[in-house]
């Protein structure tokens, strides 16, 4: 395991609906800002190069990733590890709510979301197809796992991603102010998400990423709060709710070795159980 010292930074930003050529100069201004500071990492909010509510919009906004929009973010961030969001146009020409993972001036990875929520406000499936992969990546400096939002709320995806050997999760978000008051509402989706994840960070002996967007779009507010979780479960770098911002902070992967060494919970995981349990309710009807 690397013993690096990381200097990470979220991108909290407010990204233009439907408006790529806007929102890719206001992730190249945030690439030279992070770049500046030495970051060894940079994370943007899910769908960070088109905003979120496209729904018609969603054709018109999708790249290739092969794009040259998308080889100019790569090429600006050779310095950092870079990952953004946006609407990719698959080769069945079905398009997908992804990520970018980028490297040392090239593409590792496509990130496709593989729970895509459609439920009260939220409408993704009716305009997205659904990924179906999941799995950590390898970088210089570790393994990385990330989630896109929603994915996020279904504990099975970041138990795998710890199985995995992730040793830093990342969570893009577009998470609305919903139940948010003056103070953090428990039930609210602000309060259910710091849960979440100072409860993965620390279950998981993990530093945990989670990136989130502000700013209104068709009525839908998003509320920010990005923050950077120790292996502890608790938070060594937080933004302000409602505003732009670039937050930069360190990690330090050998705290990663330490927190799994006191909570050595990966070597008696029990993956035969695990794995008989999944198969017996996969053909079982639900309760």
């Amino acid at each position: 395991m690397s013993e690096r010292r990381l200097t990470v930074g979220l991108a909290q930003m407010r990204p233009r609906l439907g408006n790529l050529a806007a929102n890719a100069e206001l992730h190249l201004d945030t690439i030279r800002e992070a770049v500046a500071q030495g970051t060894d990492l940079l994370v943007f909010p899910e769908l960070s190069l088109t905003g979120y509510t496209l729904r018609d919009q969603v054709p018109d906004c999708a790249l290739v990733p092969d794009d040259r929009l998308i080889a100019r973010l790569i090429k600006a961030a050779v310095r950092t590890t870079l990952i953004f969001g946006f609407v990719e146009q698959g080769p069945d020409y079905r398009f997908y709510n992804s990520a970018v993972v980028a490297e040392k001036g090239e593409l590792r990875v496509v990130h496709r979301k593989t729970v895509l929520p459609t439920y009260g406000m939220f409408d993704e499936g009716r305009f997205f197809a659904t990924g179906d992969s999941l799995g950590a990546i390898d970088l210089r400096w570790g393994r990385l796992g990330l989630l896109i939002c929603e994915e996020a709320w279904h504990p099975v995806n970041p138990y795998l991603l710890w199985l995995d050997g992730a040793l830093v999760q990342v969570q893009m978000a577009n998470g609305t102010a919903r139940g948010r008051h003056a103070h953090v509402t428990p039930g609210g989706s602000e309060g259910i998400w710091r849960r979440m994840n100072a409860t993965y960070a620390a279950l998981y002996g993990q530093y945990l990423l989670f990136c989130n967007r502000v700013g209104f779009e068709e009525g839908v507010n998003f509320w920010g709060g990005s923050e950077i979780i120790s292996p502890d479960g608790l938070p060594t770098a937080q933004a302000g709710a409602f505003e732009e911002t670039l937050l930069v902070g360190e990690i330090e992967l050998a705290e990663v070795r330490r927190a799994r060494s006191r909570l050595p919970l990966r070597k008696a995981e029990r993956l035969d159980l695990v794995s008989a349990t999944l198969d017996r309710l996969r053909y079982e009807p639900e309760p």
